[in-house]
């Protein structure tokens, strides 16, 4: 996938209603996960990303701060983000759990 044409999200749209269902795209385009939820709001934002599993079943959530990732709008306004992060990678992080 080409993001070069893609329009990058400015700060004040790092917002759960935004991003919530977003795809994460790691590095050479590979899904790697989609975002469950968000925590906060804007660059501070902590973002939680469900990895692996299927059809959201047996994923791994994990959170990651909204400024490593690279978020943006296609042509068709579908929201997505990349990352150089792999799936492996994002595996190996602590798994997130909500207090």
């Amino acid at each position: 996938m080409d993001h070069s044409n893609h329009a990058r999200l400015a700060t004040t749209e790092l917002t759960a209603d935004v991003l919530d269902g977003a795809t994460i795209y790691g590095p050479g385009d590979e899904k790697v996960g989609s975002v469950s939820h968000v925590h906060g709001m804007g660059s501070a934002c902590q973002v939680v990303i469900d990895v692996g599993g299927f059809l959201g079943i047996g994923a791994k959530p994990v959170a990651v701060p909204a400024s490593e990732l690279d978020f943006m709008r296609d042509e068709d306004g579908d929201i997505h983000a990349v990352t150089t992060w792999t799936k492996d990678q994002l595996k190996a992080m602590p798994e997130h759990t909500d207090p």
